[in-house]
């Protein structure tokens, strides 16, 4: 099957092409613009994929609260775009969204159903973008909401608090931002599952399991330092978000309930956070020995 990724450097990106081997055809920014109709539509009929993967977005939460029209014109735009390029040519969408669609103020899992009320710039683009894709094309798409994405490839939360244990004497991490990693492997096993069967609807997707960032934080000096990543610990102190605040609103609470992910994606099961971050952890360790 024939599946077109729009993404390349991205950490989604980079593990639907592992996963997908030579099916996938990943599309970046110099190879395609999602923002301009022509130009995409051209790409695309030069290639005449059977399903696209969205796995690009305007990610840079804090930057887009002064950049609105650059974060739509990718979140928004671009998918409202893509979408219509996928209607015409009866080509199955995958997009992936964000737990930023949420106030964060439910106290219990999100739901598919539950209402989207985004706060901030980055999370209301998103919540345009998927509003697009379904008013576009319901039944012939798969949006899949997730959360805290990381992986061993770019940059990501795990790596920086690898990086920060190992120069600084102390850390103080977020304690009261709550929710669910997301290991990149993970997910992307999950949105070829659903190009592939085109499994058609809104499903969410993260590991199993809740944390804080905090716990987060100290899972991964814990594995870490038992794994030889790290030589030492330090110590790592919990603080309120009011302690660190940020331009952008973050959800206080962002747990994705995936009930429904479980019953339709049979071959493919979310594992626990603390193992995928374990496992991601090794394959780290296996990379930073390769290069060695």
């Amino acid at each position: 099957m024939s599946i077109v990724v729009i993404g390349k450097s991205g950490q989604l990106a980079y593990e639907l092409q592992q996963a997908g081997g030579d099916n996938i055809v990943c599309l970046g920014r110099d190879d395609i613009d999602i923002t301009d109709k022509a130009a995409l539509a051209d790409k695309l009929d030069s290639i005449k994929p059977e399903a696209v993967i969205n796995a690009s977005a305007y990610t840079a939460v804090d930057k887009a609260e002064s950049e609105p029209e650059a974060a739509a014109l990718i979140n928004t735009q671009g998918v409202a775009n893509l979408a219509e390029y996928c209607k015409v040519n009866s080509i199955f969408l995958v997009h992936v969204s964000t737990d930023y669609v949420f106030n964060g103020k439910k106290g219990s899992p999100y739901t598919v159903d539950d209402t989207i009320e985004p706060q901030g710039v980055y999370g209301q683009t998103k919540a345009d973008g998927e509003k697009a894709l379904l008013n576009t094309i319901p039944a012939s798409s798969c949006l899949i909401r997730t959360a805290w994405v990381y992986s061993t490839h770019g940059n990501n939360f795990v790596k920086t608090m690898l990086r920060l244990m190992a120069d600084k004497p102390q850390l103080t991490v977020i304690d009261d931002q709550i929710g669910s990693p997301t290991l990149a492997s993970g997910l992307a096993q999950a949105c070829l599952y659903a190009a592939q069967n085109k499994t058609a609807g809104i499903f969410h997707w993260t590991d199993e399991g809740v944390t804080s960032w905090y716990d987060f934080a100290l899972a991964i000096q814990e594995l870490a330092v038992e794994k030889g990543l790290l030589d030492n610990k330090i110590p790592v102190l919990p603080i309120p978000s009011s302690q660190y605040p940020t331009p952008a609103k973050r959800p206080h609470y962002s747990v994705l309930d995936k009930t429904l992910t479980r019953e339709t994606f049979s071959s493919v099961q979310p594992a626990h956070w603390r193992a995928q971050l374990s496992a991601m952890l090794d394959a780290l360790k296996s990379e930073q020995s390769n290069t060695q």
